[in-house]
């Protein structure tokens, strides 16, 4: 069996050496970059299944290697953050990051988070539900994993497209936020709010007409969010 292909970006040596090793020990193939111009170079040449990505890089932010990875790949993203800083997690997830993990850290904290996001990955492709969900202009196509407003295709991540079809499923019930987190990351995340909330953020910005008055995702303050069954 082909091994799965991990892409370490870091320019600390250290960090670099110490989650090579540790990768390769856990099964993978590793490729690495110390820049974000390498990152970017290798992300094309060897095409992996995981990218393990610090924010601060030479020449190119992991910020925007992370944008710019997004506008063509689905690719599993975690992102390393140098000091435990909310808003560094939550710029990374913004910039469309699936995880992030913060220096120092174990390496068991490390792989925890890998396998996540590629469970997260291989749940989507492996879905077989051929519905498709319609609701006002939005069409959630699942077996094309798709969604489409007002006949314009929406590239979405996979985590954002599996809490999109989560909530179309419930559509006019309100689903709480642990709920959420724990059917979209795992009950490990069921506290981790944030992600919800930044991930909410990225689904109306690309599926709302007006994202900040959002016709169909609503906020139901201190419990939850809902799909408005929009006629």
């Amino acid at each position: 069996m082909k091994k799965p292909v991990a892409l370490v970006v870091d320019d600390e040596s250290n960090i670099l050496r110490f989650v090579r090793v540790n990768l390769r020990a856990s099964g993978f193939e590793v490729a690495s970059a110390t820049t974000g111009t390498e990152a970017l170079e290798q992300f094309h040449a060897v095409n992996p299944n995981v990218i393990i990505l610090d924010i601060m890089l030479p020449e190119i932010d992991g910020l925007e290697v992370c944008r710019r990875i997004r506008q063509v790949s689905d690719v599993p993203i975690v992102m390393i953050t140098a000091k435990n800083d909310i808003q560094d997690a939550v710029e990374g997830l913004n910039a469309g990051a699936d995880d992030y993990i913060t220096k120092p850290f174990a390496v068991e904290e490390l792989l925890a988070r890998i396998n996540a996001v590629l469970r997260r990955a291989k749940a989507n492709i492996t879905q077989t539900n051929t519905d498709k969900i319609k609701i006002g202009n939005l069409l959630i196509d699942m077996a094309q994993r798709q969604a489409v407003i007002n006949d314009q295709p929406v590239h979405l991540t996979p985590t954002e497209f599996k809490l999109l079809t989560y909530l179309a499923n419930n559509v006019d019930k309100v689903v709480p936020h642990e709920e959420l987190l724990m059917a979209v990351w795992g009950s490990e995340y069921k506290e981790c709010t944030h992600y919800l909330r930044v991930s909410i953020g990225r689904l109306r910005q690309k599926i709302e007409a007006d994202p900040g008055n959002p016709e169909y995702i609503v906020t139901c303050s201190g419990v939850g969010y809902m799909i408005r069954n929009v006629k």
